[in-house]
Parts: C-alpha cells; sequence; structure tokens
C-alpha cells in the first residue's frame, strides 16, 4: 500500500492541474535533489540504449536524480544507469501493480532504495489517459527534459508539448539521417539542443564524485561552484571543514568538490 504524500511539491505547480491525490512509496527526499527527466521510446536502436544508460550514469554521478516512467525501453535504461538509490519513477497505475511485469524486479528495487509516484489509487489499472498523466508529471519532476529517442508520432511528444509549456529546455542526442524522427524535427524547430558529448553535458551539473560522499544540501550548493564567501554564508565552519576533509578545494575564491 503506497502512502499519501502530503507534503507539497512546488515542481508540479508547473502542471496545468495540481493533483489531488499523491501516493508513493520509498525515499521521498528524493523530490530535493537536483533532478532531470528522460524519456523516450520502447524500442529503442542499440546506439540509443548504449547512450541513454551513459548519460544516465553520468548524471547520478554528479548527484542528478533521474526521473522516468518506468516503461520497457528508454525509461528502464535511464532508471538502471541512475541506480535504484537515485530515481524517480512515476506510474501510470496503482502502487500495488507491477507494469510491465517484465519489470518487476527493478520497480521492487526502487521502491525500497528510491522513489515511487502515483496519482493513482490501488487496483487502478494504467490505461491510454493515465500514461499521458503520468508522463505530465514526469516533465514536470524534471529541472529539464532530455529525450533520446522517438517518432514524431509518440507519447514521448506528448512529453516535449508539457516541456515546451512549461518553459523547460529540451535535450536530444544526434541520430542518422531516417532515424528518430522526432527528436531531428525539434532540433530542425529549434525547439531542443544536441547532446555532443555526455561527460560535458553532465558537467553543467558539477564534478562527478565518489559514491561515499553523501549528497546533502551541501553538496548540492558546492556543485553550483559558490565563492567561498557564499559558501560560509550558507554553511558556516563546515567549509572549513570540508576542506581539511579534502572533500572540497577553493581556487581564486571558488569553491569546488574535489
Amino acid at each position: 500500500m503506497g502512502k499519501s504524500v502530503n507534503r507539497h511539491i512546488k515542481e508540479l505547480e508547473n502542471m496545468k492541474k495540481y493533483p489531488k491525490k499523491l501516493f508513493f512509496r520509498g525515499n521521498l527526499s528524493l523530490i530535493d535533489r537536483v533532478k532531470v527527466s528522460i524519456v523516450g521510446t520502447r524500442k529503442p536502436s542499440n546506439y540509443t540504449r548504449v547512450f541513454t544508460y551513459n548519460l544516465a550514469q553520468a548524471l547520478s554521478k554528479r548527484g542528478v536524480c533521474i526521473v522516468s516512467g518506468g516503461a520497457m525501453g528508454v525509461d528502464t535504461l535511464a532508471h538502471c544507469g541512475a541506480k535504484e538509490d537515485n530515481t524517480i519513477m512515476v506510474v501510470a497505475n496503482g502502487l500495488d501493480i507491477y507494469y510491465p511485469s517484465l519489470n518487476r524486479e527493478l520497480i521492487q528495487n526502487v521502491e525500497k532504495k528510491g522513489l515511487m509516484i502515483s496519482q493513482f489509487e490501488n487496483g487502478f489499472k494504467a490505461t491510454n489517459w493515465s500514461f499521458v498523466v503520468r508522463n505530465e508529471i514526469v516533465v514536470a519532476l524534471g529541472d529539464i527534459l532530455i529525450v533520446t529517442e522517438c517518432d514524431i508520432k509518440s507519447g514521448s511528444m506528448r512529453s516535449v508539448e508539457y516541456a515546451l509549456k512549461m518553459g523547460k529546455k529540451i535535450y536530444v542526442l544526434p541520430h542518422r539521417l531516417g532515424e528518430s524522427l522526432g527528436t531531428m524535427k525539434l532540433v530542425e524547430d529549434d525547439r531542443a539542443e544536441f547532446i555532443y558529448d555526455i561527460d560535458r553535458f553532465a558537467s553543467m551539473f558539477g564534478v562527478e564524485v565518489d559514491d561515499d560522499i553523501v549528497k546533502d544540501d551541501f553538496f548540492y550548493f558546492c556543485q553550483k561552484s559558490p565563492t567561498f564567501e557564499e559558501c560560509v554564508k550558507e554553511f558556516g565552519s563546515r567549509v572549513y571543514e570540508a576542506e581539511l576533509e579534502g572533500i572540497i578545494s577553493v581556487e581564486d575564491g571558488v569553491v569546488r568538490l574535489s
């Protein structure tokens, strides 16, 4: 049985209508992390499979939480690349239903270590319209939207429509001519930007750090490369402790994670 979400989630204010009910299983504190939404086709090419996974992994290593919809294909690759403890899975059914069934093990791991979210009561089975509702929440939660592959007429393009209405930046992977016509059209229409280099793109969210570093408010603040004065004003003596422990370094008055 999923718990009801009693706290207000500011990111969902971007939706056309704030959800009347939300249910969750897992770690609700993931909502407070920097988040990126990744969506795409259920039948990705081998190229898309590799780079969707690598992209989610690169972002996750910088403390970014990956949001997706739990479907087969791109969604699954995004969740797996992020690892179960750093991903939010938004589903189109009740949380007591493991759908798609092939993802049962992944879903169980996410509800134990990550975060599952649904607008639907237990027992509710996914329908065409509930997937649309799910897509809006996936897009709303992320700071940006990444579509790694999709056709022009697809559910992912509906997610793009939501992102455009919410004023979110959209990024896509470059593809060969005749492939992923939906994302290629978005770039052609100046509605999306290509990701040419995964590490360079991920570096917008800070530096890659070891898994044993705690991803707390101090971590995310330092990922933005603040000045030393800004950091001390916000966190006081913890800045000096982190410098002595080698967690951060100060170069030309700017704080960076080591």
